[in-house]
């Protein structure tokens, strides 16, 4: 499984970068003005922390609009995936870039039947969003039945989109991901620092440190 961070901040990502285990970074326009950054500015520096698939996002519009814009962001990295959102046009502009080789990232999916959708119109990614998803529901596994079962999905049809596991709040929603065999999962900064600690874990710390001393 993979691992993306799902930031703009450069800091952040130059910190992840240097524990060697992150695949990629996803951004979206709102983590790019947090960032103080233009898209061009962001993507020329992730692209030289991380060698992996960076998301960047177009417009929501129509067909034509997104397929000009995805043109000028890919043609800035080989490594620029296009975010386009689940939508008619959407899809259809994931077609359209899908037969000139531009890899596209299919946000915005809730359903099963969405994922469908992008996996037939040749979407590389599809980004399935677990707390938006969960948030709605009263079900604290919703996020996770919705990885199943696109991943169910594709396999039982065989095809080659990857599931992105987006909208990450926490750590539960990572091993909800893992569990349900989502590809990827892109994963806020504060979230992957989460990752490294558990109270056991700093238990033992403790004792060793303790024994050793003794020693």
């Amino acid at each position: 499984m993979q691992l993306f961070a799902d930031t703009a901040d450069i800091e952040e990502i130059r910190e992840a970068a240097s524990w060697k285990i992150i695949d990629g970074v996803t951004t979206n326009p709102t983590l790019i003005m947090r960032a103080g950054l233009s898209l061009t500015d962001a993507i020329q520096k992730i692209v030289s922390l991380v060698d992996g698939p960076i998301s960047a996002e177009v417009a929501e519009g129509s067909t034509e609009a997104m397929v000009e814009e995805a043109k000028e962001y890919a043609a800035m990295h080989p490594n620029i995936v296009i975010k386009i959102p689940m939508t008619a046009e959407g899809v259809k502009a994931i077609k359209a870039l899908d037969e000139i080789d531009i890899r596209t990232n299919c946000t915005l999916v809730f359903t099963v039947s969405q994922a469908l959708m992008a996996a037939k119109a040749g979407a590389d990614f599809i980004s399935p969003f677990l707390g938006r998803l969960d948030d709605r529901t009263e079900r604290d596994d919703a996020g996770y039945a919705l990885l199943r079962d696109m991943r169910r999905m594709l396999d039982t049809y065989g095809f080659n989109s990857k599931i992105i596991a987006a909208s990450i709040r926490n750590r539960k929603h990572v091993e909800q991901a893992i569990c349900a065999g989502a590809h990827i999962a892109t994963v806020p900064f504060r979230v992957l620092k989460d990752m490294f600690i558990h109270p056991l874990t700093d238990d033992g710390l403790k004792r060793f440190a303790k024994d050793a001393k003794k020693g």
